[in-house]
């Protein structure tokens, strides 16, 4: 489980295909604090360090990672957004995250307000649209944000002067696609919809 506030800003060293999918060397500040096994959200997708060396950790991408993220996009040099897995004990700054994405959504348009933040307006395809709510939370490559404004087929964040600074908002660019992880409240309250919510009156119980 993850909270959204991104703890660095690692670098993509190597690039390996494999027969499953594809692993990413990273180059990140706690590198000497990760053993093998360990959480790591990247860009909000979490994998699990398969290998250590040096100032660098490994981990590995399934084709199903790839196919519902941007990761398979990256390239050598790119930046990562990073957070490690929450323990038990820690306070919640952001929102529950699982590290989950569930979809890629394009940019539409990027407007920088106020001298040092900004407005990122993503697209809202309709198989989405019914997840995001105007003012709820939302993570977007891995960052937790809220919802400034919601329209039928767009929706807009509001970047803040440290986050993006101390994340990959910088690198993004009109067009390209992000990682969403809509929130998780928003998805079991849906499913729990699906199967009890058009349920018949006299059936129900009590």
């Amino acid at each position: 489980m993850f909270s959204g506030i991104i703890e660095a800003v690692g670098t993509v060293q190597a690039i390996e295909t494999t027969a499953g999918g594809r692993r990413f060397w990273i180059q990140a500040p706690f590198v000497g604090e990760l053993s093998v096994g360990a959480s790591v959200a990247h860009n909000g997708a979490c994998l699990s360090v398969i290998a250590i060396k040096h100032r660098f950790y490994c981990v590995e991408a399934v084709q199903e990672t790839l196919s519902r993220t941007n990761l398979g996009a990256l390239e050598l040099g790119d930046p990562v957004n990073l957070e490690r897995s929450l323990p038990v004990t820690a306070r919640l700054e952001g929102h529950l995250v699982q590290g989950h994405v569930d979809t890629t959504l394009a940019i539409l348009d990027i407007e920088r307000v106020g001298g040092d933040s900004w407005y990122y307006t993503f697209e809202l395809p309709p198989d989405w649209a019914h997840l995001v709510v105007e003012k709820g939370a939302i993570a977007i490559e891995g960052v937790s944000l809220t919802v400034a404004h919601l329209e039928e087929k767009a929706f807009r964040v509001a970047v803040i002067p440290w986050t993006y600074q101390h994340t990959r908002f910088p690198a993004l660019r009109r067009g390209q696609r992000v990682n969403v992880e809509f929130d998780l409240v928003a998805k079991y309250f849906w499913r729990w919809y699906q199967l009890y919510g058009k349920v018949p009156a006299d059936q129900r119980s009590s």
